[in-house]
């Protein structure tokens, strides 16, 4: 946790007690725990409720890509309710649809209505869209200096997710045996609820009347060359991550794994893209984000590398975890320089913004995932892979040479 000594806040930003931002921190760090485990639900069944109920086998994989719908549609409202009436009326909001997803999951199985479970993993993507705005939010009113810090320990709940996410999917499955994952969504919704009471505690600042009023023309702040490169970067690393990990469950099933082993790697998987965020938040401030996120487009090219070895459950469980350690240091390094993109009173709008292009580019790849995987097969995935990740290199590489990462503040 950041260093209860620094400063509670930068120039420019409404002012929080060193008490908020601790019990801020900490309840957002569990909330982030808890709402880890709706989207390892949808990804660890997803594929497999949706082989099961779909019309065809090429829309197996669709329930996932409108989870990823339903967060890309979902960015730009919660921001504007976060920016009209506080962040944790978003949150709120957010714990609510994560409640009904369960729900409308559960109902979906009892009923083998594959519509009805592509409705349940909308609803579980609008309330994974409001749990991005955590990150930003445990940044608010602490320093400048301490803010990757504060943004990667929320973000470090992701490890308990990890844990806790395949776990109840392997002990709920098959508790009601007659509805594979009948059960699993009901505990999604309970889970969902104890969430919504975390985060009712939380703490900050209602919206000012400039944060209202938006600062700058949204124009002049996403041309700035820092914010394109943060996008591109933020965008491709959560693109990859997505896509390799929709294909990947039910490319070990075709492979002749058991679904065990599957619900195993995705833990790992979850583990290795929060586990390292205790330390990231102290890599960028010491070598930069620019670094770290460079670093983490260089580890997922070699676990797509690795994924061509072989199709043993071991080679896909060190895809999976390389995958996420890439993910960890290019997502939140790319979040990191959005930090330094926007004033005070333009945050929800640029955060917005900014989580609404990586998740509508996150929907191609998933959309595509499936497509790829039914029509030729996982080699194919990851060879498609290296594409857009060669694309954020070059785009990193030349902001470095160019020097063209100065704030805009």
């Amino acid at each position: 946790m950041p260093d209860a000594k620094a400063p509670a806040a930068s120039a420019g930003f409404p002012e929080i007690s060193l008490q908020q931002q601790r019990g801020n921190i900490v309840r957002l760090t569990i909330a982030q725990a808890l709402a880890g485990a709706n989207a390892v639900v949808v990804f660890a069944t997803g594929a497999i409720v949706g082989h099961m109920l779909a019309p065809s086998a090429t829309l197996a994989t669709l329930p996932i890509s409108i989870f990823v719908v339903g967060m890309a549609a979902c960015i730009l409202p919660a921001g504007v309710i976060a920016r009209r009436h506080g962040r944790r009326a978003a949150f709120l909001a957010g714990t609510g649809s994560g409640v009904l997803a369960g729900v409308v999951g559960a109902v979906a199985v009892l009923s083998a209505s594959f519509w009805l479970f592509c409705l349940a993993t909308f609803f579980a993507g609008v309330y994974a869209a409001v749990v991005q705005s955590f990150r930003f939010a445990a940044a608010d009113g602490v320093s400048a200096a301490l803010r990757p810090r504060a943004l990667s320990f929320v973000m470090g709940g992701g490890v308990a997710a990890g844990i806790v996410g395949p776990q109840m999917v392997t002990y709920t499955m098959y508790m009601w045996p007659a509805y594979m994952f009948a059960a699993t969504f009901i505990a999604q919704a309970a889970v969902a609820a104890v969430s919504a009471f975390v985060l009712l505690g939380v703490k900050l600042s209602m919206p000012t009347a400039a944060e209202i009023a938006g600062g700058r023309p949204l124009r002049q702040i996403v041309s700035q060359p820092l914010f394109i490169t943060a996008v591109i970067c933020g965008a491709v690393s959560y693109m990859l991550m997505n896509f390799l990990m929709t294909a990947a469950p039910l490319a070990m099933r075709l492979c002749g794994h058991s679904q065990e082993s599957s619900n195993l790697g995705l833990q790992w998987h979850v583990i290795a893209m929060y586990g390292p965020s205790f330390f990231t938040g102290r890599l960028i401030t010491r070598f930069g984000a620019q670094r770290v996120v460079m670093a983490g487009l260089l580890l997922t090219g070699v676990s797509a590398a690795v994924g061509l070895l072989g199709i043993e459950v071991a080679h896909f469980w060190l895809t999976l975890i390389l995958l996420g350690v890439g993910w960890n240091f290019g997502f939140i390094g790319a979040s990191s320089m959005v930090l330094e993109c926007h004033r005070p009173e333009e945050k929800t709008r640029v955060q917005s913004l900014n989580d609404f292009i990586i998740f509508g580019t996150m929907a191609v790849g998933s959309f595509a995932s499936g497509g790829i995987l039914a029509a030729y097969d996982w080699d194919v995935v990851l060879w498609v892979s290296f594409v857009p990740l060669l694309l954020a290199v070059v785009v990193l590489a030349l902001s470095a040479t160019a020097g063209k990462a100065a704030p805009a503040r």
